[in-house]
């Protein structure tokens, strides 16, 4: 049974009083229903009847009252009074709850000044709460506290730090969507992909039909290009081809394009999850491009990027930026594109790649062929990056494991390295080694191996084996014992070994002898032929 406090117990029954439901009054206390219906029961004591005019009370004809508490001096019951509770934080709490409860407000309303303070000091609402509780008798929840600090949080928001960027320092990214092109074949929406440089404004438009990986990076490599060299952070947000799972303290970026960024000599920042606001200067950036296009219609997507290269040039860097109040093009040319890093000698390799399980053979499948790893890989998942003529095996962690030539669609590349030490030494040594194997058990097994070879060349190698792995299994006398017994049988499967195995040591072979001299030769019983 839940037992509450002295002044919860006040607080339901004052706010009961007030006309609250058992239901409000459970969900502002944070106790259940069930608690609360149990105490106002039990506090719910009623008045004595009080006759009515033109009723007489012996007739025993009386109304209804509310529940009165006899006062001292009183017992017999005349006019109740209530009972004036002694001064202190519980008798402050509970006439707090009934005027809140009147009024419609919330429990905290009273503790305004104290919950400010707190929040001003910068402790958290569970803080708030539990001092509140402790030092003034607070009879309201955590999430009523949890409420009213969010309510006074919206009322008063904390303003956003202006971000001021230096020459070359940062580059953001977005995606846009709304445009069509028009054609014979039809009408096909596509995506405006824009960067702008955050400091002079600069900034670089393309139009793609999907937001791939690949497309994204070489959107980013043409933008690096057209600005002549490479910032030192680019901030995308946070979309699927850049970020594998998005994390504002540590995110874990597409392994492409953290490649990607190591070859630009640049460093990925995505963008706080749901807070377009970091990425302000493309946001609008994204519009501006957008307003531009809006009533424009192109045959394809050559004829859209080729107005957006001159829409750039022409229209874009000629203004006079309405935040910087300077002129983008010459501003870029004369403070930032100075501050860039150059571009590396060479464009980012072209390649595709995925996450890919190691099947139980110790082969990858990739692009419908198939290439061995170590055997210490065998059902993990690894990392396969196809270039145009190499296959580069990573691990999770972009650990290199091991790289293939380009085979067929059908075919697989094994390296010897990658076979397991018991399965290698089986392909090297063949029926050979088995042999040699089985004579080291003892010289009963070797002659019945070497039987077995005879008889049966090629289903001997399995025979061999698993008379090797019985020899695991059991005792090196008793695999010579049997052995020898199937060689006398002439039983040259497995099986003839099992079953003298399980003969035991005390069964007695019965031989057939060809000489013996109770047995009379054969050309004794043979007739001559008459002459």
């Amino acid at each position: 049974m839940n037992e509450l406090k002295v002044h919860e117990r006040e607080s339901i029954l004052s706010l009961w009083k007030g006309g609250w439901s058992a239901r409000k009054i459970a969900r502002e206390l944070g106790c259940n229903r069930e608690t609360v219906s149990r105490y106002i029961r039990l506090g719910a004591v009623p008045k004595p009847a009080t006759p009515t005019p033109g009723n007489d009370a012996e007739s025993g004809s009386v109304s209804e009252g509310k529940p009165a508490t006899l006062t001292p001096g009183n017992p017999e019951g005349g006019e109740a009074k209530p009972a004036t509770p002694t001064p202190g934080i519980e008798a402050v709490a509970v006439a707090t709850a009934c005027e809140a409860a009147r009024r419609n407000l919330s429990l905290c309303a009273a503790w305004r000044a104290e919950i400010e303070a707190g929040l001003e000091q910068g402790l958290t609402a569970k803080r708030i709460h539990q001092d509140l509780a402790h030092d003034r008798g607070f009879a309201g929840s955590y999430q009523s506290v949890k409420r009213f600090v969010r309510k006074l949080e919206q009322e008063a928001p904390v303003p956003y730090r202006r971000m001021n960027f230096a020459p070359g320092e940062q580059v953001q990214v977005d995606f846009g969507t709304g445009h069509w092109i028009v054609s014979e074949d039809g009408k096909r929406r596509v995506h405006v992909f824009r960067a702008v440089l955050c400091h002079s404004r600069k900034g670089y438009s393309e139009a793609t039909y999907d937001q791939k990986t690949e497309t994204f990076l070489r959107c980013l490599e043409n933008a690096y290009s057209h600005f002549g060299g490479v910032p030192i952070t680019t901030a995308p947000d946070n979309l699927k081809a850049a970020v594998l799972h998005p994390d504002w303290y540590d995110p874990e970026l597409n392994p492409k394009a953290a490649s990607f960024a190591k070859h630009y000599d640049t460093v990925i920042l995505p963008t706080k999850p749901r807070t377009p606001r970091h990425k302000g200067r493309v946001e609008n950036g994204v519009g501006f491009a957008k307003e531009a296009l809006r009533g424009r219609s192109f045959a394809s997507l050559a004829a859209l990027n080729a107005w957006l290269l001159e829409w750039e040039t022409s229209v874009a860097d000629n203004r006079i930026h309405g935040t910087t109040r300077r002129h983008v093009g010459r501003h870029f040319l004369e403070v930032e594109k100075p501050a860039l890093k150059p571009l590396p000698a060479m464009l980012f390799p072209s390649f595709t790649e995925g996450k890919r399980s190691v099947h139980l053979d110790g082969h990858v499948e990739f692009e419908k062929a198939y290439y061995s790893v170590p055997p210490e890989y065998t059902r993990r998942e690894v990392w396969v990056r196809g270039e145009s003529k190499l296959i580069r095996i990573y691990s999770l962690k972009m650990e290199p494991i091991s790289v293939h030539p380009r085979v067929e669609p059908g075919l697989a590349h094994t390296e010897d390295e990658h076979i397991h030490p018991l399965k290698r030494r089986l392909a090297d040594h063949g029926t050979a080694y088995l042999l040699e194997r089985c004579r080291n058990i003892g010289p009963a097994a070797g002659a019945w191996a070497e039987a077995v070879y005879r008889h049966r060349p090629i289903e001997s190698i399995r025979v061999m084996q698993g008379l090797i792995a019985l020899a695991r299994r059991s005792s090196i006398e008793e695999v010579e014992r049997g052995a020898g017994k199937a060689l006398q049988r002439a039983g040259w499967r497995l099986g003839d070994v099992r079953r003298a195995l399980a003969e035991g040591p005390n069964v007695v072979q019965a031989d057939f002898l060809e000489k013996h001299p109770l047995i009379r030769d054969m050309d004794v019983y043979r007739i001559p032929f008459p002459s």
